[in-house]
């Protein structure tokens, strides 16, 4: 990366050279480990501001301080303001950041307190338990189809992918024979460095979508959560036809990303870690911390992006009102302050009181919603792949896997593996 500088008052030039980070970013090596160019960023430039008006923050404790501070903004039209005045990728971005509706996710107080209390009467704890045997049921179901076909599968394709779809699916009240569907237009949202037309696209044809199911719903006695929030509105719990269908937008659409890389990039770290993976056969009471260790080793959401709404210090420099900022939610789970060899996967690793909190779900009042769901998928279907498949082992050398260029996201194209 290119030498810049951390002045905040200089102002973006008309013709900047691209961004350093982002450049990076897109290097074939980032992409296989992004760890390391994380680990010379905590070191060298953990608070760090490029001429486009964009910081990187990499520490651990500056991104939890950075996560609690309200004056680094969510808000959907600050978000979209601040994107357009950047170019390229940044600027296209900021159609979808317009196009979608305001949600609890992309809301500061008091309309996030809102949205989210809402939103938590429909996304309750026991509504999620209760999907435990459905979830454990489809697993095995997605577990069946490899094990005819003589021991190889793509674990994202036969079973990252699958399960948190099927799962969504079900908590939505999604008919089994949209899910196809509803699939295509989660593949083409996942990947915001592609097609933005075809991005925009997809979110057009899916609000709609979702619009016909909410429409369908009110007035009934369904317990899925469109049912659930349409009795909300109806109650007058103060959520208006924009915002129901903005937040089944968003809760369908966050309840499968996650999921997906939470899975493969886990799977993935235990093949490359035998002893591991040997440790959690023989030990499967640590599924729990086992989990909460992967999704810190190799993060699902390497970034989240913060707007800030008004000068704010942090780490001994004074972000200016209008910039973006880049929290590294993957370097934060690597910071050696935090997570004494960080770059070790270590299933044992202490939790608890005292413990350092991995980011992996975020910080503050935006703490992800569907953590709960995200990890009893995970539980579930690692324990039982482990159980079903003897002798796992990847079916193609390391070098040969390949990763999707989201800066934001970690996640593998495909996971050939045979057992």
């Amino acid at each position: 990366m290119t030498s810049t500088t951390d002045d905040p008052a200089a102002a973006p030039a008309a013709e900047a050279p691209p961004d350093p980070v982002l450049s990076a970013m897109a290097d074939p090596a980032f992409l296989r480990d992004p760890y390391p160019t994380y680990a010379a960023l905590r070191r060298d430039r953990p608070v760090h501001r490029t001429p486009h008006g964009v910081w990187y923050v990499s520490r651990h404790a500056d991104i939890e301080t950075a996560l609690a501070d309200l004056r680094l903004s969510n808000d959907r039209d600050r978000m979209t303001s601040a994107l357009f005045a950047r170019d390229g990728g940044l600027r296209a971005l900021s159609r979808l950041t317009e196009r979608l509706g305001r949600v609890m996710t992309n809301t500061d107080p008091p309309d996030h307190a809102r949205l989210r209390g809402l939103v938590n009467k429909a996304f309750t704890a026991r509504r999620v338990e209760q999907l435990r045997d459905r979830i454990q049921q489809i697993t095995d179901d997605l577990l069946d189809a490899p094990q005819t076909r003589g021991g190889v599968a793509d674990y994202i394709a036969d079973v990252a992918e699958r399960l948190p779809i099927t799962v969504v699916c079900a908590l939505f009240g999604i008919p089994d024979a949209d899910r196809d569907r509803v699939a295509d237009w989660f593949h083409v949202l996942g990947d915001i460095t592609g097609d933005i037309d075809r991005a925009e696209a997809a979110v057009i044809a899916f609000e709609d979508y979702l619009g016909s199911l909410i429409r369908a719903r009110r007035g009934g006695t369904g317990d899925d959560i469109i049912s659930a929030l349409t009795a909300a509105q109806a109650r007058g719990d103060r959520l208006t036809d924009d915002e129901l269908l903005s937040t089944c937008f968003m809760l369908v659409t966050a309840g499968d990303q996650t999921t997906t890389h939470l899975l493969g990039n886990g799977l993935l770290a235990l093949l490359r870690n035998p002893r591991q993976l040997a440790l959690l056969r023989e030990t499967p009471g640590l599924t729990a911390a086992a989990v909460d260790e992967l999704a810190r080793y190799d993060t699902p959401t390497q970034a989240i992006i913060r707007v800030v709404a008004e000068d704010a210090p942090l780490a001994g420099h004074t972000l200016p009102a209008g910039d973006l900022v880049y929290l590294l939610l993957g370097s934060a789970n690597h910071d050696e302050t935090r997570f004494p060899d960080p770059d070790r996967l270590d299933l044992t690793r202490a939790t608890g009181p005292g413990a350092a909190r991995p980011l992996t779900f975020g910080h503050g009042p935006h703490f992800c919603l569907g953590a709960p769901l995200a990890r009893l998928q995970t539980r579930i279907a690692l324990a039982t792949t482990l159980r079903r498949l003897p002798n796992l082992r990847l079916a193609v050398p390391q070098e040969d896997l390949t990763w999707h260029t989201n800066p934001l996201q970690r996640r593998l194209r495909t996971l050939p593996i045979t057992y």
